[in-house]
């Protein structure tokens, strides 16, 4: 990550500021625990077993007590397990979702359930206020894929090509680009520029998906999603074989020939809400694992076929890392104030564009 820095005291105004760490609490599943958690385990009893939720309920508790203690919020991306994006993420949604909600928090402290290039975005929205992830390796395929330098260097080999960054990328890269997209408003972002040719970095597949839906010249780079470029038409073809009426829906990021035989491609927002307002008697969400559990948590009557590709760097965020996180104020995400303003505006100017 160029010019990032994580540790646990950050600077603020020419100070540093310090936190004390505070007792650990107990984590007995007592009746008291049982009882104030009761409504929380009705949002996921259809993807949480009874037999989950005791080691569950008692780090929930904790977690929503001290966020209270510590003045914080939690933003929760769609990849988080059921137990962390429904009781006790504050904001749950998509990498756009939560950039704008990141803007608008009113908490001295954000933990970000997702992974890195996520804080760091926390962190460019609100650079006065304490930016927490719970696991420093909790990183990117996608955003590993490129460099600031890679960026400089595309500006030398197109020169005057507009550069749309996907927020899956560090900030020192978004500092380097003209504005920032996600798989929801790609198409849009990419066409306000008004530009006959624009380069659309890092992930191959989400270039190809916006060339299919746009007359403007797209030029892409190699950066893959680990999770979703593992899925293929044949294993959805297999899958449709095996379950009659089977509804496919994929994300942007899958390789072209798994677009090519879905039944609707859309954003990680796009998706849910096709599900919800479908409501298919199956379906199979070609995209990260946990987000099928979310929103079966919330669609009972839908059986849902998982074909569980996890994130390794979205699982390392867990409940009893978020405690930790909490408790003793690890790990702070900073970023060079240079970066920070120019990669600021790049996020800015999709946000606005996209309100």
């Amino acid at each position: 990550m160029d010019n990032i820095e994580l540790r646990n005291e950050s600077p603020s105004h020419g100070e540093t500021r310090k936190f004390e760490p505070l007792p650990r609490p107990s984590l007995e599943f007592t009746p008291e625990v049982e009882a104030e958690t009761r409504h929380l385990y009705e949002r996921v009893k259809h993807v949480v077993t009874p037999m989950e939720w005791p080691h569950y309920a008692p780090l929930i508790k904790a977690i929503n007590d001290l966020k209270k203690e510590r003045n914080a919020v939690i933003l929760a991306h769609n990849y988080m397990t059921p137990e962390v994006f429904h009781c006790v993420g504050d904001f749950q949604g998509d990498s756009l979702q939560l950039a704008k909600e990141a803007g608008k928090v009113d908490a001295d402290v954000i933990v970000q359930a997702g992974v890195h290039f996520m804080a760091e975005t926390s962190k460019l929205m609100n650079p006065d206020k304490t930016v927490l992830i719970p696991d420093l390796e909790a990183g990117c395929s996608l955003a590993s894929s490129i460099t600031a330098e890679d960026v400089r260097q595309l500006r030398k080999a197109y020169p005057g090509v507009p550069i749309v960054t996907y927020v899956n990328t560090s900030a020192a890269v978004k500092a380097e680009c003209d504005i920032c997209c996600t798989s929801s408003n790609a198409v849009k972002v990419v066409e306000s520029l008004g530009a006959p040719r624009v380069l659309c970095i890092p992930d191959e597949y989400l270039a190809k998906y916006v060339q299919t839906q746009t007359d403007v010249e797209i030029i892409s780079w190699k950066g893959h999603c680990e999770v979703h470029k593992l899925f293929s038409a044949e294993e959805i073809e297999t899958m449709r074989e095996a379950e009659p009426g089977l509804k496919v829906i994929a994300h942007p990021e899958c390789p072209p020939e798994v677009i090519e035989v879905a039944d609707f491609t859309g954003s990680t927002s796009g998706m849910i809400n096709w599900t919800k307002d479908n409501k298919p008697a199956k379906v199979m969400l070609v995209t990260e694992c946990s987000m099928s559990s979310n929103v079966a948590a919330e669609l009972p009557e839908t059986e849902f076929i998982r074909p569980c590709n996890l994130c390794p760097h979205m699982k390392r965020i867990s409940l009893e890392k978020i405690l930790d996180s909490l408790l003793y104020m690890q790990h702070e995400v900073t970023v060079d104030p240079d970066v920070a303003q120019r990669a600021r505006l790049a996020v800015e100017r999709m946000v606005n564009l996209t309100n």
